[in-house]
């Protein structure tokens, strides 16, 4: 038996939510025309989608008429009272999220979506089964645990959106296939700190997916857009489940009674198959997640938290708040003169500076040495961290050198581009020298995780230059989003280059081409699994002092499948074919002559790096 009323009576809201089609010249309200909203002068070209729309209700003709402001206020008010009897989502951008007679058109209004139709059974399945997989599966750590919650809470958010009548655009695909991307991460690394940026970046791309903000306020707001949805997330869910359990309880009895009769058979009869066979108890085991009392707690909260998340995706993709209603206003443009002398001025600082260091930014160690007078750390500590501090002051300079640019005409266009373009070019110089000077210092002191992240973050900026170059060639209409998918590219790529790996890698060979007499052990111990491949290269004793906290780790690790790496599989597979030799009273005099991490150990001087 079906867990729907039939169509002569099924009331109005129940058929439009379910997504059954309306019969011609039935009871159902037809939806009015949709005269565009009174902030329709700041609508993008018909070809192309809205300023928030990464899903999109399709447009009908009547989009073409413009109605004066008090008009389009009393049609909204009509069309949202209409959509409400018909139980219609109706247009995304036009009323207030449950205020069907909204009286006001301020920022709320602009931002609000219309309340989403009636949660579907499809919408509501993939919410649940997210919420008992993050029970099942959250509670022992990060691995492919992520992915496995993730899947039923995309499909969730896509039958929600599909329901609401919006459609797949290309932005949405890209950030929603960034997200998942990034969730790998945790999959294939052990180190923390990196996967710690994937989860972040994923969780914002997820954000902006729902959302489809393109501007600068609906990119940098809308990656956190997902909290605004965690309440009407809830409410929609809990109004959808009564408004359906109301007229089905047989059903819904009978849905209770099939899933615990098909519990009960397959607790028993799996019980059974495991007593009688070893292998298969040890299989049924690793691949179930362990349940305990101890545990409940802290499993219920983790299902909460499923549901809720799961919950408040899918109403953001049913009804999004459109984040590119907040808008910035430009400054006053000022005149040509007072605007391009400071900057002029700047881009002959920059210059002088460039000339001297072209002098030694290529010329090698003992370029440096002949030039300045210094040792390469001394080179590298000297300047690194104000020459990064001088690219982030730039783009600030950039930013604010826009708001307030003349923008008269073409004249006024072409002294735009010719100052600040080569200011740009000019910095990426800078950002050259930055990452020179990195160079030099790891080359004579080895790679650390402070030194490989302040690279990797003056790289990037690099690339946000480029962009911004190439903004002032082509325009800026995608530059916002170019930058996140920039941000979340480079975070991709940074946990899937292994940053621990990398530096073990790079110590090790510096350690054999005998660059350095010792291993910083100390250092290198306190890395994660993905640093044993490297490791494992050294000579005993460094080998076994550098490997024996990671093998405690590894070895007496009882992490499930689904909260373990393959880096720490791989590690472990390792440390069980060549576990580690002698006792620590061995490590005490392994990696303790000589320079260490740049300075010399009985020197009171700080390295930042």
């Amino acid at each position: 038996m079906s867990d729907q009323p039939s169509e002569a009576s099924r009331p109005p809201e129940e058929s439009e939510a379910s997504g059954a089609p309306e019969k011609p010249g039935g009871a159902g309200t037809p939806r009015p025309p949709e005269p565009p909203t009174a902030d329709a002068a700041a609508a993008p070209p018909a070809d192309e989608p809205g300023p928030s729309e990464a899903w999109t209700a399709g447009a009908t003709p009547a989009d073409t008429a413009r109605p004066s402001p008090a008009q389009a206020s009393d049609g909204r008010r009509q069309r949202a009272h209409a959509a409400q009897q018909a139980g219609q989502p109706g247009s995304p951008w036009q009323y207030g999220a449950g205020a069907p007679a909204a009286k006001d058109d301020g920022m709320t209004a602009r931002l609000r979506p219309p309340p989403p139709p009636l949660i579907r059974p499809d919408v509501l399945g993939s919410v649940l089964a997210t919420a008992l997989l993050s029970a099942l599966f959250l509670g022992d750590g990060l691995g492919v645990n992520l992915l496995i919650v993730a899947v039923p809470a995309t499909l969730a958010a896509f039958f929600a959106a599909r329901a609401a009548g919006r459609r797949l655009r290309p932005w949405t695909a890209t950030w929603a296939v960034g997200g998942l991307a990034l969730l790998a991460v945790p999959a294939l690394r052990d180190a923390g700190w990196p996967t710690f940026l994937a989860v972040v970046s994923a969780f914002a791309l997820g954000s902006l997916a729902l959302h489809g903000s393109r501007s600068w306020p609906g990119v940098l707001i809308g990656s956190l857009g997902l909290f605004d949805s965690v309440v009407p997330g809830i409410i929609w869910g809990v109004r959808g489940i009564r408004a359906r359990a109301g007229g089905s309880r047989a059903n819904w009895g009978a849905t209770l009674r099939t899933t615990a009769v098909a519990l009960v058979l397959l607790v028993v009869f799996g019980t059974l198959f495991a007593s009688a066979d070893a292998a298969f108890a040890e299989l049924l085991g690793s691949l179930m997640p362990e349940a305990s009392v101890g545990a409940g707690p802290w499993r219920t909260l983790l299902f909460a938290l499923g549901l809720a998340g799961a919950l408040a995706a899918a109403h953001a993709a049913a009804a999004p708040v459109r984040w590119d209603g907040l808008t910035v206003r430009p400054g006053k443009p000022r005149g040509r003169a007072e605007w391009a002398l400071p900057l002029i001025v700047l881009n002959l600082l920059f210059a002088a500076f460039i000339t001297l260091q072209l002098v030694v930014l290529f010329g090698g160690y003992d370029k440096v040495r002949d030039v300045t007078g210094l040792s390469h750390a001394e080179y590298a500590r000297q300047g690194f961290w104000q020459l990064l501090w001088a690219t982030l002051l730039t783009l600030l300079v950039i930013a604010l050198a826009l708001r307030w640019a003349p923008r008269g005409g073409t004249g006024d266009r072409t002294l735009v581009r010719s100052v600040l373009g080569p200011l740009c070019v000019l910095t990426l110089v800078v950002v050259a020298s930055a990452l020179r000077r990195m160079d030099l210092y790891v080359d004579e002191y080895g790679l650390t995780r402070l030194r490989i992240s302040v690279a990797a973050m003056e790289l990037w900026l690099g690339v946000v230059l480029i962009l911004i170059l190439a903004a002032g060639v082509f325009g800026a209409r995608f530059l916002p989003r170019a930058v996140a998918v920039s941000a979340a590219a480079g975070v991709l790529a940074f946990g899937l280059l292994s940053p621990d790996g990398l530096i073990a890698e790079q110590n090790v060979q510096r350690f054999e081409d005998g660059r350095s007499t010792s291993i910083d052990i100390d250092y290198v111990k306190d890395l994660s699994a993905d640093a044993v491949p490297a490791l494992d290269r050294l000579p005993e004793p460094e080998r076994s002092c550098a490997l024996r906290i990671i093998q405690n780790d590894v070895l007496h690790d009882d992490t499930p499948w689904y909260a373990t790496s393959w880096g720490e599989a791989q590690a472990k597979e390792i440390l069980e074919k060549r576990p580690v030799k002698g006792d620590r009273s061995d490590c005490y005099r392994v990696g303790g002559e000589g320079t260490r991490d740049g300075y010399e150990p009985d020197d009171d001087g700080y390295d930042p790096y």
